[in-house]
């Protein structure tokens, strides 16, 4: 007996994330990847026909997506989006997607950085609804060796505020210095320098939605500022200028 046939997805976007994320997703479904930027793949109208349609676009981009695909989602079809915010995504999903489709969060807390050896063991934030679609999901990304974690939308944004918003905001700092040539280093700074280079291989759209968009950012700004002006003897007004 033949096995049977595996479940079909559309994946929108194939940037730097969608590429990394497709050979894991061809492991549990077909995959029909499309990406105006790439051409050769499904169709728009294919992929986003499909059972699971995935978006893997920035914040930037999801609301001209969702209107694009729109017209072709399929009754009960299950939307899934990876943005690393949640609360304001999803806002976006349900004001634009039409009512007969399940809208499913996530955030995979790695990418290709941090997962090229494997994701095995690495975790991933659901942000379910109230649909069957949803729960099936977070059983089949468990089959990947992901740990799933169940949080609201709000709490997953306070969260990465200092989670995500802390570390861009410093990597960014520490990549911008002028250091001199450094043969001679400890391992707190190398732990210090490979943190850096990680983040700095994101984009900087992907930096402005973490620093930006997210609005629980502001208080680790604030103490940030707080904290850098009692230890460098300045004025926090000076740090904010």
């Amino acid at each position: 007996m033949s096995p049977s046939p595996l479940p079909s997805l559309g994946l929108i976007g194939l940037g730097a994330f969608g590429a990394f994320a497709r050979p894991h997703l061809e492991k549990l479904f077909t995959v029909h990847g499309h990406d105006p930027a790439r051409p050769g793949g499904a169709t728009l109208a294919e992929a986003a026909g499909q059972p699971v349609v995935v978006l893997a676009v920035p914040v930037a981009r999801l609301a001209e997506a969702a209107r694009a695909i729109a017209p072709h989602l399929r009754p009960g079809a299950l939307v899934v989006e990876v943005c690393s915010l949640k609360v304001r995504p999803l806002a976006t999903l349900r004001a634009l997607l039409p009512a007969h489709v399940e809208i499913l969060g996530t955030h995979p807390l790695f990418g290709p950085q941090s997962g090229r050896e494997g994701i095995a063991g690495l975790r991933l934030v659901l942000c379910p609804g109230t649909g069957a679609r949803g729960r099936l999901a977070g059983r089949m990304l468990r089959r990947l060796g992901l740990e799933v974690v169940v949080m609201t939308p709000e709490a997953h944004d306070r969260q990465m505020a200092w989670v995500q918003g802390l570390t861009h905001l410093l990597g960014r700092v520490v990549a911008g210095l002028e250091m001199p040539p450094l043969p001679h280093t400890t391992s707190s700074f190398d732990q210090l320098m490979r943190a850096t280079a990680m983040v700095s291989q994101d984009s900087e759209a992907l930096f402005r939605t973490i620093t930006e968009d997210n609005p629980f950012v502001e208080e680790v700004k604030a103490q940030l500022r707080e904290r850098m002006a009692a230890v460098l003897g300045a004025p926090p007004a000076a740090l904010a200028a």
